[in-house]
């Protein structure tokens, strides 16, 4: 099965703007854009037939092309990182089995969340799209009660039926728990890691769909599928010591270069 996977990243960010020029430090001090590492974290996925940037912006394609990125330019209508990745894979003619959507805020994705993803579409004919969830830790957790508590979205929660098919994503901390856990100690919480396998099928179909009450409350592109009948398979990865985050808010650009300089990324 090909796979194709497009980086959506657009400049006029409404919580950040020009985001993915936003440069970030690594552990031996080398700068980077945001877009570029995280284009480095797609390169090294295993069994990616093709890797693109999407944008609508001629100063990220500058940037994009000028460290070796191939770029696909889209229409500055999308309303976000899915309907940008739809344009994509149709300006590119379609033909791929499954499109992957690993979003230009997220740099620390490393390649097995992504292989998992895509080996957990592939076993799942019966879901649309495929999305990895990560169980948070004591530490984890408490980071975003306490980003909650100060009025930062710190991450996207997830919870899942039996069968992993997700039931719910949200910006607040979710499932509700009264209990306190060490820092190292599993939580029944799961960090909804924002990257996507997507059928092309339900891909084409979802910018045909109106903007849901549920996607409009949380502005999570994923409910969209959920709001019209589509399953969305929840596929847990696990960190293997590596430290995952975001780039939300600019406060995360010191939490991210603090990440990368703990675990010795370049």
């Amino acid at each position: 099965m090909s796979v194709l996977i497009a980086i959506p990243a657009r400049y006029a960010s409404t919580r950040y703007p020009g985001k993915p020029l936003v440069s970030l430090t690594g552990a031996t001090g080398k700068d980077m854009t945001l877009i570029e590492r995280s284009w480095r974290a797609a390169m090294a996925v295993s069994g990616a037939d093709r890797v693109v940037v999407a944008t609508d912006d001629d100063r990220i394609r500058e940037v994009a092309e000028g460290f070796g990125a191939e770029v696909v330019m889209t229409s500055s209508n999308c309303v976000n990182g899915t309907e940008r990745c739809a344009e994509a894979h149709a300006a590119l003619g379609g033909g791929f089995d499954i499109v992957v959507n690993l979003q230009g805020d997220a740099p620390l994705t490393p390649h097995w969340f992504v292989e998992d993803l895509i080996s957990g579409l592939r076993a799942a004919p019966e879901a649309d799209i495929a999305t990895p969830v990560l169980r948070c830790d004591g530490m984890a957790l408490n980071g975003f009660l306490n980003d909650r508590k100060h009025g930062r979205v710190g991450g996207t929660t997830a919870v899942f039926a039996s069968d992993r098919s997700a039931l719910y994503f949200s910006k607040e901390v979710i499932p509700y728990t009264s209990e306190t856990y060490a820092d190292d100690a599993p939580t029944p919480v799961f960090h909804h890691v924002g990257v996507y396998a997507y059928r092309p099928g339900a891909l084409a179909d979802y910018p045909t769909w109106p903007m849901g009450p549920l996607e409009t409350l949380e502005g999570l592109e994923q409910l969209r599928f959920m709001e019209n009948g589509r399953k969305v398979l929840c596929v847990e990865v696990e960190a293997r010591g590596r430290q995952f985050w975001e780039l939300n808010n600019p406060a995360d650009v010191a939490r991210i270069e603090g990440m990368m300089a703990a675990m010795g990324l370049e």
